[in-house]
């Protein structure tokens, strides 16, 4: 996260492929372009955008072309720069065939989380995007889940991965947005009524809202060791449902990131309703 005069730019990487789904890129833009640390003062945004692709222009599945701020070797190079790095789904069984990008890159980001943990690091996929986070291997022993049409596809490759790494297998649930990872001290979690642990996970939503784990104090902060005891180093990991719920997500993001204000303000300039999701193993506020 870098800072000008003080207010924090949270710096967010979105990978475009051929064939992806506009919303599932527009979608989140949209919501974080928006978002401001103070509702009142348009130069405090909050976030920076940046876009890697393989080729200059990208054409989505909707024939809307996408122009490119850096090839896939800028990002390697750069990458831990960010903060965030973004994932939309459609058009991914031609690259799940040749494991192309950007199921490398996910996995490198999610490397330099577990080499360096003392930073935050956020990874959000949305609708389909989540199969190039199990073809990583990212989701193993995670809950996640993805557009409903492909929930077998989905389940396949874990299971799959899970074979392969010879690790847990991800739980598969049904939400708008399933987060794992958070920064709270929780305690002694068999003691503390507000975790939702994976067993919960099938439950239906409640209407949760985020964490304010970006904005807790430093006595609130998981410690850097217990981070780096924590799966992928404490890496955050989030999937979505089909297409809108990327949106859901980004909303989750600014508010947890920047402040519940933040998001109420962009869904209101966004005449949006937000849909919450769930939180696995944290608190929900």
């Amino acid at each position: 996260m870098a800072a000008t005069d003080s207010i924090p730019i949270i710096k967010v990487l979105f990978t475009l492929h051929p064939g992806m789904d506009a919303l599932d890129f527009i979608g989140p833009l949209e919501v974080l372009s928006h978002a401001k640390h103070n509702i009142n003062d348009d130069s405090t945004k909050a976030f920076s955008m940046s876009f890697v692709s393989n080729t200059e222009h990208t054409t989505s599945a909707q024939g809307a072309g996408f122009l490119a701020h850096m090839d896939f070797k800028a990002a390697y190079a750069r990458l831990s720069e960010f903060d965030i790095l973004i994932v939309p789904g459609g058009g991914v069984d031609p690259i799940l065939k040749a494991k192309a990008e950007p199921i490398g890159l996910i996995r490198a980001f999610s490397d330099l989380q577990k080499k360096d943990p003392k930073k935050e690091r956020t990874l959000l996929s949305i609708c389909t995007g989540s199969l190039f986070l199990a073809q990583a291997g990212i989701l193993s022993g995670l809950s996640a889940t993805t557009h409903p049409d492909s929930y077998a596809k989905f389940e396949k490759i874990c299971s799959e991965i899970s074979q392969r790494d010879l690790a847990e297998r991800c739980d598969v649930i049904e939400e708008r947005y399933v987060v794992n990872n958070l920064r709270f001290d929780l305690g002694d979690p068999a003691e503390n009524p507000y975790v939702r642990r994976k067993s919960d996970a099938r439950r239906p939503s409640m209407g949760r809202k985020g964490s304010n784990a970006w904005k807790e104090s430093n006595a609130r902060r998981e410690s850097n060791a217990r981070r780096a005891a924590l799966r992928l180093g404490g890496l955050r990991v989030i999937t979505t449902g089909g297409i809108t719920c990327g949106m859901d997500a980004a909303f989750y993001l600014v508010s947890i990131m920047v402040s519940e204000e933040a998001a109420a303000e962009v869904a209101r300039r966004m005449q949006y309703d937000w849909k919450k999701g769930v939180v696995i193993d944290g608190i929900d506020i």
